[in-house]
């Protein structure tokens, strides 16, 4: 037979050390979700790699192109000559998408131009098709490149044409024109990433 045994019990003691576990184990709790929480937000470094860029434009002449990175990609940004612009008119026969319905651009870049200003040609330098990076080829007629050639950009991957508002030309391993990405002009200054200040 056994025997039972009687035991006092504190409760004052009991809710103590109750209420001693819950908050002990309440800002281990707290001390561990912390570092968590903060490794969600994006560092400093991925806040900058995803940042508008500023690029002066007081620095490109005509006919000259700068490129500059903007989130881990080449953006081109062409100054093109008024006999360039005249070309681009010339081109829709060529192309595969000559009014830029099925390509990624802002709104205000929907045009024959795709840009803001004329003049200026704002592009990723990343081929639509595998990613290469295209080379600008301003030459009209170019040996290597045809006798229709009137001048544009070449991937030397796979050989897509883009015309020098970087739409794609018929034909072409690159299912589309190149991509615009949003960007303002106020003055001298261009912030690629950031079209709020047009």
């Amino acid at each position: 037979m056994s025997a039972v045994i009687k035991q006092d019990v504190d409760e004052k003691k009991r809710r103590f050390l109750v209420a001693a576990t819950v908050v002990v184990g309440g800002i281990g709790g707290a001390a561990a979700a912390v570092p968590l929480i903060w490794s969600m937000w994006p560092s400093a470094r991925a806040k900058a790699a995803g940042a508008p860029v500023e690029v002066d434009l007081s620095r490109i002449e005509p006919g000259m192109q700068l490129t500059v990175e903007w989130r881990g990609a080449p953006v081109w940004v062409l100054y093109r000559t008024q006999e360039m612009l005249d070309r681009l008119t010339k081109d829709d026969a060529l192309l595969a998408d000559p009014q830029s319905n099925d390509s990624k651009q802002p709104e205000y870049a929907k045009n024959p131009y795709r840009s803001r200003d004329q003049k200026y040609l704002v592009v990723k330098g990343v081929c639509t098709h595998l990613g290469c990076s295209p080379t600008l080829r301003k030459e009209i007629g170019a040996a290597d490149l045809g006798a229709d050639w009137p001048g544009g950009y070449f991937c030397p991957c796979h050989q897509s044409k883009f015309d020098l508002s970087a739409r794609v030309f018929k034909s072409m391993p690159a299912p589309k024109n190149l991509e615009v990405p949003s960007y303002s002009i106020a003055g001298t200054m261009m912030v690629i990433g950031d079209d709020s200040k047009a």
